[in-house]
C-alpha cells in the first residue's frame, strides 16, 4: 500500500460561516452548515450559492441525498433528520447510533455528548459516522435499525463518501487522513494523508470520481487530488 499526500485544490469558500458536511448530486454540490444550520446549494463551477434553506437542526454535520429526501446529522442533539428537499423542513427524526461524550480542543472545554457526523446514502440504506464510537453505521431508513457496522480507523471520523465500486473512503479531522474502507469488515484498502492546516469535515465523490471536501475552520471547498 503506497502512502500518497494530497494535493489541496481549494475551489471557493462557503457562503455559511462553517461548512461541515458535503454532498455531491447532478444538479449541485449540497452542504450543511455546523453554525447557521442551513442547507446550502452550490453551483458547481463558480461555488455560488443557488439556494439555502434553514433547518431545526442543532450544529449540524453531515448531509447526504437519499429517496426524494435531505437527511442530515443534527449532532448536539444526537439525531439524524429527513427534511424536505423544497423546504429544509422536519418530516421525521430519530437517534443517532453510538452517541457518547467527546472533548473538544479548546484548553478547558469541557466533553459533550454528541452523534451522528458523516452521512451517506447507498442502494436504499442510511451510513452514519459517528465520532464517540469511532463506528460506522449501516441503518435501515425505514426502521432505524442498525444492520450492520464496522470500525473506523484513526482518532475522530467525519465525512464519508462510496466510490462506484462499493468501498467507503472516511476522514478523521483528528489524524489528518482520509481512507478507503472495505465495508464489508472495515479494512482498509488505501488511504491518503492530508497536509495541515486543512482539515477535512465533509466529504463526497462527484461523477469523475474526484473527491471533494469542505473544511469548517478555514470555510474551504474544494477537491483532493494524489
Amino acid at each position: 500500500m503506497a502512502v500518497n499526500v494530497a494535493t489541496v485544490y481549494e475551489r471557493s469558500r462557503s457562503p455559511g460561516p462553517q461548512p461541515n458536511g458535503l454532498q455531491a448530486a447532478d444538479d449541485a454540490l449540497w452542504y450543511i452548515d455546523q453554525r447557521d444550520d442551513k442547507i446550502y446549494k452550490l453551483d458547481w463551477d463558480s461555488g455560488e450559492e443557488i439556494l439555502s434553506l434553514q433547518t431545526r437542526t442543532v450544529h449540524s454535520s453531515g448531509i447526504t441525498l437519499g429517496d426524494g429526501y435531505v437527511w442530515i446529522a443534527s449532532t448536539y442533539d444526537c439525531t439524524i433528520h429527513k427534511c424536505s428537499m423544497e423546504t429544509g423542513e422536519t418530516v421525521e427524526e430519530f437517534a443517532s447510533p453510538g452517541v457518547g461524550e467527546v472533548a473538544f480542543r479548546a484548553a478547558g472545554a469541557p466533553a459533550r455528548q454528541t452523534g451522528a457526523h458523516g452521512l451517506e446514502w447507498r442502494d436504499g440504506k442510511l451510513w452514519v459516522a459517528v465520532p464517540p464510537s469511532q463506528m460506522i453505521y449501516q441503518i435501515d431508513p425505514g426502521t432505524h435499525e442498525v444492520l450492520h457496522e464496522i470500525r473506523s480507523p484513526g482518532l475522530r471520523v467525519h465525512g464519508i463518501a462510496f466510490t462506484d465500486e462499493g468501498h467507503l473512503w472516511a476522514a478523521d479531522t483528528a489524524a489528518g487522513v482520509v481512507s478507503l474502507l472495505d465495508v464489508k469488515d472495515g479494512r482498509v484498502l488505501d488511504y491518503v494523508r492530508v497536509p495541515w492546516p486543512t482539515e477535512v469535515h465533509g466529504l463526497t465523490i462527484d461523477s469523475s470520481g474526484a473527491l471533494w471536501f469542505c473544511d469548517a475552520e478555514s470555510r474551504a471547498i474544494g477537491r483532493l487530488g494524489w
